[in-house]
């Protein structure tokens, strides 16, 4: 295992997905908007179960590409709530790729997204209570 591991994160991933072939780019690597997508995934689950309802992503108010990812990589994607505001979360989520038949994790991307609650007429609610 890498330093890359040592990075704080849930037991559980919120999803694990392996890379496609069309999801490479020129250089090898898996095009940057893969993993986003990705991400957003997860963070909407989190999102969902948080918020007991429907969520729109509405910002990413970081995203740090630290490592490529590589073909034959199992991606795992971690998601935690950081804040809870009125209407919104704030959505830590961790990119993890396990490579050479699980001999090394690497911390491949990390982020933070912002999603906000959304009623029937698709505008902002309120944060049910914990």
């Amino acid at each position: 295992m890498t330093d890359a591991t040592s990075a704080h994160h849930p037991r559980d991933p919120i999803l694990r997905v392996v890379p496609r072939p069309g999801d490479i780019n020129s250089n090898g690597h898996i095009f940057g908007g893969w993993v986003l997508s990705q991400m957003d995934i997860a963070g909407g689950i989190v999102a969902h179960r948080e918020t007991k309802g429907a969520t729109a992503t509405v910002a990413i108010d970081s995203m740090a590409f630290i490592a490529p990812i590589l073909l034959h990589d199992l991606i795992s994607v971690y998601a935690e709530v950081e804040r809870r505001g009125r209407t919104s979360l704030a959505i830590r989520i961790e990119v993890i790729a396990t490579r050479d038949a699980g001999a090394q994790e690497v911390k491949v991307t990390e982020g933070l997204f912002t999603f906000v609650a959304l009623d029937e007429n698709h505008r902002p609610r309120a944060l049910p209570p914990r």
